[in-house]
């Protein structure tokens, strides 16, 4: 996926939007969308409608930036 191969270069981006990530969990989460909702769900004790949304905003902005 897009979002797989740009990882690496995402790290940065996520981190600074939910900085009580860590690489590990960035690593868990491996660029895949589904684990890395997972991840913000249980970091952030988001609901899984809540991490969705958040995240599909998150890549909608980048999206945008680019």
């Amino acid at each position: 996926s897009v979002l797989e191969g740009q990882w690496k270069q995402l790290h940065g981006e996520i981190k600074e939007t939910w900085g009580e990530l860590t690489d590990d969990d960035l690593d868990r989460a491996s660029g895949k969308y589904d684990q890395m909702v997972g991840v913000l769900q249980e970091r952030y004790g988001y609901s899984k409608a809540d991490a969705e949304r958040e995240f599909s905003s998150f890549l909608d902005d980048l999206k945008e930036a680019v």
